[in-house]
């Protein structure tokens, strides 16, 4: 277990230094390396004692990323920006050659692209993962995955990674295109020069989300509660998830219990779903979705997406009201993370509460003078609104 010592500072700066950790590898390549998980993955490497990551990804360097001679930016000169395709092999074995393990992040993610592109990033960008890893002789491979690979639409009440499988049909593509990555990666475990371990998070959140929380504030004005709001999730801090990541290198080696396995890790107890997105509300100055009438789930939002799916199929678009965003609203998905604190030694760095404080104060400090610069902030104590 790590032993305790202060905090995370500011937005993606350094992790929580409560704790210490056991080596990282000298030689890392993080595909996805600019992206919400990936980004904070590679920082963390570093600030673990990486000499070298290579942030591999198709989007370029961020725009906020300076590089100068002050100490407190050394950590940045070890961090290796490579603009690259996944789908081409060629820019993989550049990004790839001279590593000691590769963190598999990258993935095209959401409902909004077209299914071969699923296909292309996610599967097929895996295997030209594993086909570089074996041409530079690279034994190591995390990768990151996604209990969407598991999803059948049912309630996910306290399961275990193996009391979960791959369903008969798939909800969406992006899952059914990571399911195949997954099963190629994990395939080519032969406990001798190649070693591979699946470690998902489930509802990530946290500094620099552009995702999950983003999405809910961009509609803060017309989203309502669907069903009765009573849904239980899990949650993961991002930080807690690119711990796991990284305890996932540490668990790859012969006739280790994870190799060729699925683990998810979260912050621990359940959340209900939409406290969580009306707490972030309340903090943040927007109205209480609690003080709005709420919306029938099942009786009426889900036969009104089915509606959208049978237009957008007629106009030959994609609505963003869909079955499987409705579904994901309205049912229980939380887990019981024992397996990966038995195999991975995972144990959440933050706790729920100071992991949400951390969040909440990215997005006044970064997301609100952008996207909503008319809201005013209460203060965290009750006083005046902060105003813009």
């Amino acid at each position: 277990m790590p032993s305790k010592s202060t905090s995370r500072k500011s937005k993606g700066g350094k992790e929580n230094e409560r704790f210490s950790f056991p080596a990282v590898p000298k030689n890392c390549v993080v595909t996805g390396g600019t992206g919400f998980v990936g980004r904070r993955l590679v920082e963390m490497l570093v600030e673990r004692g990486a000499e070298k990551v290579v942030a591999f990804d198709i989007s370029p360097k961020p725009l906020d990323v300076v590089d100068d001679d002050n100490d407190a930016k050394k950590d940045s000169k070890r961090i290796v920006w490579m603009q690259g395709d996944l789908r081409k092999l060629s820019d993989v074995k550049k990004a790839i050659k001279g590593a000691d393990c590769v963190w598999h992040i990258a993935a095209l993610v959401g409902p909004y692209h077209e299914k071969e592109m699923y296909e292309q990033v996610n599967h097929v960008g895996t295997k030209n993962v594993i086909e570089a890893m074996k041409f530079h002789g690279v034994t190591k491979c995390v990768m990151s995955s996604s209990p969407s690979t598991r999803f059948d639409g049912n309630d996910i009440n306290g399961l275990r990674e193996d009391e979960l499988d791959f369903p008969k049909v798939f909800l969406q593509e992006y899952a059914e295109s990571k399911a195949r990555g997954e099963k190629a990666m994990m395939k080519e475990n032969n406990n001798k020069d190649f070693f591979s371990v699946a470690v998902a998070p489930h509802q990530v959140y946290g500094p620099r989300d552009y995702l999950f929380l983003h999405n809910f504030l961009l509609n803060a004005k017309r989203l309502r509660i669907f069903g009765d709001g009573e849904n239980l999730i899990s949650a993961c801090f991002v930080d807690n998830y690119c711990h796991g990541l990284i305890l996932g290198e540490r668990a790859l080696y012969p006739d280790s219990p994870a190799l060729g396995k699925f683990y998810i890790c979260t912050d621990g107890e359940p959340i209900k779903l939409w406290e969580m997105i009306d707490n972030a509300f309340v903090r943040l100055g927007f109205r209480s979705l609690k003080t709005k009438f709420g919306l029938p789930g099942w009786g009426f939002m889900m036969p009104l997406a089915k509606a959208c799916d049978v237009v957008g199929y007629v106009l030959g678009k994609k609505f963003k009201l869909t079955p499987f965003s409705v579904r994901m609203l309205l049912i229980n998905r939380y887990f019981d993370i024992s397996n990966a604190k038995r195999d991975l030694n995972y144990e959440p760095i933050y706790s729920y509460d100071d992991a949400w404080e951390i969040t909440m104060d990215w997005f006044e400090k970064e997301w609100m003078p952008k996207h909503a610069p008319e809201v005013e902030v209460p203060t965290k104590k009750g006083g005046n609104a902060k105003k813009r």
